[in-house]
């Protein structure tokens, strides 16, 4: 990584971070940025590894088990919501 000398938010020193994609993947990002009105591709990358950190999708836990859940349905291993309720004792009485 090579520092920029210019700053970002916060003071903290801007720098530069390179990665691989390949080129459809590319033209993909172009296409969505300038379809979204952003200013560059680097402004639409940052905003979206932002998003990514701050409001993420699933935690580790979270995906392990929608995984389990994902596996018990393919097993056939599920349950209705009455008997749920039965089962874990919040049926309404």
């Amino acid at each position: 990584m090579s520092k920029a000398s210019t700053n970002g938010e916060g003071g903290d020193d801007i720098v530069t971070v390179n990665f691989k994609a390949t080129e459809s993947f590319l033209e993909e990002i172009d296409a969505t940025w300038q379809g979204r009105g952003f200013n560059s591709r680097s402004e639409f990358i940052r905003y979206t590894l932002r998003d990514a950190v701050e409001f993420p999708t699933f935690d580790r836990d979270e995906l392990i088990a929608l995984l389990a859940a994902e596996e018990d349905i393919s097993e056939d291993q599920t349950m209705s919501a009455a008997e749920a309720r039965e089962r874990f004792g919040t049926a309404d009485e």
